[in-house]
């Protein structure tokens, strides 16, 4: 991908082997894990038919109960048991020869499959058998057609192969959805006419970009429109184009006239007002003969489901089955599966193979309910193993998150704040602390301090405090508390010297100063941090051998980092503070440049022109400022 580059030295090492300049590790500058980012939020709350499953995990990290809401109408929906084969080749005749029987009676057929491969194969097959179908998977050609497959899923005699079938935006209504239907139709005669087209340079020489026609394919729809309807929707398209004007909109633009001229919103334009009322009859008369089908599909068993895989979360598996019986309408689902499916070969599909082998059963199904509760029983196993690596990462983030809200709230304070001079107090007495602990041992006498070399040091650290000698030390402090009381005193009173400094010279100054001194020391060592964090992490899983928990290890390390990191954005501010020099142009000095840099622009200019070579035909300095 565009600007991604991999960790640890490993693309360093590709570039090397490739002989291309080798550039610098990607830096994270700050990171976030979907659980912390949702629980940034003050109201959480969700709407999905899937929850139920994931309850355990809802409470535990959001803290938010799941309800279950009673369906609108008694879901007689018919889930039968599951059917288990030996080896996938089985498996896949048997799943052909379900979608041929179903085909057959006139019964339109949903089948769930896990991967693109998989669809791919299961198309040829149906191909070869002469059965008409669909394919819907993440291709370029088939995410195009989505909603039109889609919505015509529930069609009869209808075959739809998806992978990953979740909600997709729009229902599959038994016998069709007029609604969608009719919306299709009048996008077919719109867009062509309103949307201007697409501008760029072609990919290849010979081949030119492929014309975009919003051309449906006439099979969807179920009728051909009367001749009074049709006209209704061209004076409509006229009318749009009258006002709109001829291909002036973007797709874009063109599409949310569309989609709002489709729903029941208030409505105060004219054209979107025409289109609507368009775009209702054209759907009253689609709906009359997608009733009539609905009847023919309900009387025939309604939408069958057919599961190619069990999945690892019955959530994926539950959202594939809830495709069937909406709104109480009659359906059906059964799942096909194999003893080589990555479910089985996880947990336990050895021992029902050494039934099969003892049975000499190859191509002939398992089914059983008490097998389907063996498999429902290893996909809550799967569930949990995978819940816990999410609550494993949610634990370890939380350590980060509480440092995060504290750097943040930190830096947003310095933002904000008009005034800084109090934190820089703060900082300053911390520092003295700091510099205090380092050279003084608290609990030694008082004949063993080494004055000479704390008073080097406080120097070192700010040039104000050169009014200190070892003999003042001593005689104003007769105790260690003493001294730290006096040290934080002579800190303060640095920094509020320094600030008068600065503020005689340039008033206003010294607040931007802090504030910039402040972020930038936070930013970078922030940025330090979560580096440091990243490998503190790795390394910690590695102290489980020592018998020692890698989260409580990880919390004291990444809180030891903390302190450490704080301490030292505390000192870098207030030492830059202390040794800042503010260089103050005058308004004289600002003009005088100034004029100078004119005149050698003009005398360039001179040379240029006065120049005979081709280099008079350049652009002047000026010009090119």
């Amino acid at each position: 991908m565009q600007g991604r580059r991999w960790s640890d030295g490993l693309h360093q090492a590709v570039e090397a082997k490739e002989g291309l300049p080798i550039q610098n590790e990607t830096v994270t500058l700050a990171s976030i894990s979907y659980q912390n980012f949702f629980l940034q939020f003050p109201k959480l709350c969700g709407m999905t038919g899937t929850a139920a499953t994931e309850s355990a995990e809802f409470e535990s990290i959001y803290n938010l109960k799941v309800t279950i809401v009673p369906t609108n109408k008694p879901m007689i929906r018919k889930d039968e048991s599951d059917v288990v084969f030996r080896a996938t080749t089985g498996k896949w005749r048997a799943v052909v020869v379900e979608i041929s029987r179903m085909h057959k009676i006139g019964r339109p057929v949903l089948v769930g499959t896990t991967s693109v491969e998989q669809s791919d194969t299961l198309s040829k097959q149906l191909r070869d058998a002469g059965i008409p179908h669909e394919v819907l998977n993440a291709k370029p050609e088939n995410v195009e057609r989505e909603a039109e497959i889609v919505a015509q899923s529930g069609r009869l005699g209808a075959v739809t192969i998806a992978t990953n079938m979740a909600g997709r935006g729009t229902d599959i209504i038994l016998g069709g959805n007029a609604e969608f239907m009719a919306r299709l139709k009048l996008r077919e005669m719109l867009m062509p006419r309103v949307v201007k087209p697409a501008e760029g340079a072609s990919i290849s020489i010979k081949k030119p970009p492929p014309v975009k026609t919003w051309k449906v394919n006439e099979s969807l729809f179920p009728c051909k429109l009367s001749k009074e309807i049709y006209k209704l929707a061209e004076e409509t398209v006229q009318l749009a184009i009258k006002i709109w004007g001829p291909r002036s909109l973007t797709e874009l633009e063109a599409e949310e006239r569309l989609s709002y001229s489709c729903e029941k919103g208030p409505v105060q334009d004219e054209v979107i007002s025409k289109l609507r009322c368009a775009f209702l009859e054209i759907k009253s008369e689609f709906k009359f003969y997608t009733d009539e089908e609905k009847q023919k599909v309900i009387s025939s068993g309604g939408l069958h489901v057919i599961g190619t895989e069990r999945h690892e979360s019955r959530r994926i598996d539950n959202q594939l089955r809830g495709r069937s019986g909406r709104q109480g309408d009659p359906g059906s689902s059964r799942f096909f599966l194999s003893l080589e499916d990555n479910l089985f070969r996880i947990f336990g599909g050895d021992r029902i193979q050494g039934l099969m082998r003892a049975f000499r059963v190859e191509d002939l199904p398992i089914e059983s309910k008490m097998l389907t509760k063996a498999l429902d029983e290893a996909q809550r196993k799967v569930e949990n193993y995978f819940f816990d690596i999410r609550k494993q990462l949610f634990e370890f983030d939380e350590v980060l998150n509480s440092q995060r809200d504290r750097i943040y709230s930190e830096r947003r304070m310095a933002l904000e704040a008009d005034d800084l001079q109090s934190l820089l107090n703060e900082y300053a007495e911390l520092t003295m602390d700091d510099i205090l602990e380092a050279n003084v041992s608290p609990d030694s006498p008082r004949d063993a301090w080494d004055l000479e070399k704390l008073i080097a040091k406080l120097q070192q650290y700010c040039y104000l405090l050169s009014d200190l000698t070892p003999s003042l030390l001593a005689d104003k402090c007769s105790n260690y508390e003493e001294m730290r009381e006096y040290l934080r005193l002579h800190g303060r009173e640095a920094y509020q010297q320094k600030r008068g400094l600065v503020e005689n010279q340039a008033p206003g100054l010294m607040k931007e100063a802090e504030k910039f001194l402040i972020l930038n020391n936070i930013d970078r060592l922030w940025k330090e941090h979560l580096q440091a964090l990243k490998f503190v992490q790795q390394a910690v899983g590695l102290r489980g051998y020592a018998q020692k928990d890698p989260l409580i290890e990880y919390k004291l390390e990444g809180y030891n980092l903390f302190i450490e990191m704080m301490a030292q954005i505390r000192r870098n501010v207030i030492y830059s503070v202390y040794q800042f020099q503010p260089v103050i142009v005058k308004e004289q000095d600002k003009i005088a440049r100034e004029t100078e840099s004119l005149n050698a622009n003009e005398k360039s200019e001179d040379e240029v022109a006065n120049n005979s070579s081709p280099a008079a035909t350049q652009p002047s300095a000026r010009g090119t400022q």
